[in-house]
């Protein structure tokens, strides 16, 4: 699940262009992204997209809602890069890769012939592009973009493992409520919405 390929064939290209264009191509084609820029072992490009994603969610939001950075002593400057440090390099890659753990599991009921873990970690990483959109207090928006990004992981597990949609929404089901819907606060967004929160 770890594995990372020193001169990898196919895959992301690295660098802040490739960022901003794997960011719109997965918004727009994801059907053709999905097929050429996901390669076996290639976790590198698809651990920094996520990165990235979660750190402009996150800053948007400490600046956007009133409270929300947790700040230590006073020091509003450093809890902001000690609390983005622990969300993009500790908490984004594990949840990462606690959903494509779920993902296989479900993957292995439903999909005998499938591709590997490390193709499943790109396709959830990728698919968290909506959500560089979600870090404002607006629940209409937040919904979106755990909705989209949660049809996005569909259509990628979809195309990745070679499977039915119906297939792939079934496996993708459990880790995208949980990436979508918990760590993204669709869930809560949802809730604002129906006047339940």
């Amino acid at each position: 699940m770890t594995q990372w390929v020193e001169n990898p064939t196919g895959g992301r290209d690295r660098g802040p262009i490739a960022l901003a264009r794997a960011w719109l191509e997965v918004l727009v084609r994801p059907r053709r992204f999905f097929a050429t820029g996901v390669a076996p072992g290639d976790q590198a490009p698809g651990l920094v997209f996520v990165g990235c994603v979660v750190a402009v969610e996150e800053c948007s939001r400490f600046l956007l809602v009133p409270g929300a950075l947790p700040v230590i002593a006073d020091q509003r400057l450093a809890s902001l890069v000690l609390v983005l440090v622990l969300a993009v390099g500790l908490v984004a890659p594990l949840a990462l890769h606690f959903a494509a753990a779920l993902c296989t599991l479900a993957l292995t009921l439903l999909v005998p012939e499938r591709a590997g873990i490390s193709e499943t970690v790109q396709v959830i990483a990728y698919a968290t592009a909506p959500c560089l959109l979600a870090g404002p207090p607006i629940p209409l928006l937040r919904v979106v973009c755990a909705v989209y990004g949660a049809v996005l992981l569909v259509v990628g597990i979809g195309e990745v493992h070679e499977t039915s949609l119906l297939r792939a929404a079934l496996a993708a089901a459990v880790p995208a409520a949980f990436v979508f819907g918990y760590a993204f606060r669709g869930f809560a967004a949802a809730g604002t919405l129906l006047g339940l929160g």
